[in-house]
């Protein structure tokens, strides 16, 4: 694919200030989407995205991974996944797609730009970065939900021979100290990177609760048939406005989600030892919760994530989960304010690439209904 040329911020009269009605923090698939979607109405917007090139979010996963959902469910909106219908892209070729996206529809992204600050401005937003402001009437978070890593805090009592990793970090098995691996979080980062490190031929422990897995082979001949009827369930039926979706919710953010790719069945072949919960550090050496201390010369943290909010400079109403509370994306109580690529953020499916489209397409008619209001007061 082609290299999406890299926009530099647009210079204004007086060199360190930029006006724009709706301004997108965040270059992933939840930016792009709701970028589109604004230019699709003639609105104006601006994209700010960390990473020195667009995609630099999935680049930075480990090259092994691939997404959870076809190819014909992984395209955005103008844009079909280059790729066999039914294959399962990696994150590197996630990452290409998007560059090229951006580029096909030359949507206005600056590149290199993190977000050190967002105020409010009167009935606007300003946001600071890179000693620039950035004044907007709408801010679109796209931040995505898989920034900020988590360990337990007892991670720092490990004997400093144990080489520890978030799996934010983890590229590949070659990289770990030879010995036994201890990988801790059983949802499906866990289990993929667990049974991974067993392949390449590491004794390998997966710790944690056991979050389930689907009933059927990810990549098998059912998933043509299953994945419509799933792909339904997961954005009509477990959705925030159910009972069943709110219980998904609430287990989903706080444990992770099942097995996909990688089965209990799977684990056990390549001879990965499943074993209680981590509770604490013996003697340098991590504990579990049944008392066995595990001699083992790596530890993989698969452990989730937590949203740092600190950067924004007023009140953010949070939920008990931490995430941020919000109806379709919109803040109450912060008119202008919107969320896109949210774990969960409306349905199951929010999670999916199908699912954050759906989103962003959703908080851009709530922008763009707001301004036909305004107009016509």
């Amino acid at each position: 694919m082609t290299t999406t040329t890299r926009e530099r911020p647009r210079v204004t009269p007086d060199g360190g200030r930029e006006s724009v009605e709706t301004l997108i923090i965040g270059g992933g698939q939840s930016g792009l989407a709701a970028a589109y979607h604004l230019r699709k109405r003639g609105l104006e917007c601006l994209v700010l995205d960390e990473g020195e090139r667009i995609g630099d979010s999935w680049r930075r996963r480990w090259p092994s991974l691939r997404l959870y959902s076809p190819a014909r469910y992984d395209g955005l909106p103008g844009m079909p996944f280059p790729a066999p219908r039914h294959s399962f892209p990696t994150g590197y070729e996630m990452a290409d797609f998007l560059e090229a996206y951006a580029q096909r529809f030359q949507l206005p992204v600056s590149t290199g730009v993190q977000v050190d600050s967002l105020a409010k401005d009167g009935e606007g937003y300003v946001a600071v970065a890179n000693g620039r402001r950035y004044e907007a009437g709408n801010v679109i978070l796209a931040t995505g939900g898989f920034r900020d890593p988590v360990v337990p805090s007892f991670a720092r009592e490990l004997d400093s021979s144990i080489r520890q990793l978030h799996s934010n970090d983890y590229r590949r098995p070659d990289e770990l100290r030879e010995g036994p691996v201890l990988v801790v979080g059983a949802a499906h980062s866990g289990g993929d990177i667990a049974y991974e490190v067993a392949v390449a031929g590491h004794q390998t422990f997966l710790s944690g609760r056991d979050t389930g897995q689907i009933p059927f082979r990810l990549e098998g001949q059912m998933m043509k048939v299953v994945f419509p009827v799933l792909r339904f369930a997961w954005s009509r039926v477990l959705t925030v406005r159910t009972p069943m979706g709110r219980k998904a919710r609430t287990k989903m953010r706080a444990h992770g989600g099942p097995l996909l790719r990688v089965r209990n069945a799977d684990l056990a072949a390549v001879g990965v030892e499943r074993v209680p919960r981590v509770a604490r550090v013996h003697d340098g050496l991590p504990a579990l919760e049944d008392g066995r201390v595990l001699e083992v010369a790596n530890v993989v943290w698969c452990t989730g994530f937590r949203n740092d909010y600190g950067w924004i400079r007023f009140p953010l109403p949070l939920g008990e989960d931490g995430y941020p509370d919000q109806t379709r994306g919109a803040v109450a109580g912060a008119p202008g304010l919107y969320f896109v690529g949210l774990k969960f953020q409306h349905s199951f499916s929010s999670t999916l690439i199908l699912g954050a489209v759906r989103d962003a397409e959703r908080v851009v008619k709530q922008i763009a209904s707001s301004r036909s209001a305004r107009a016509a007061a």
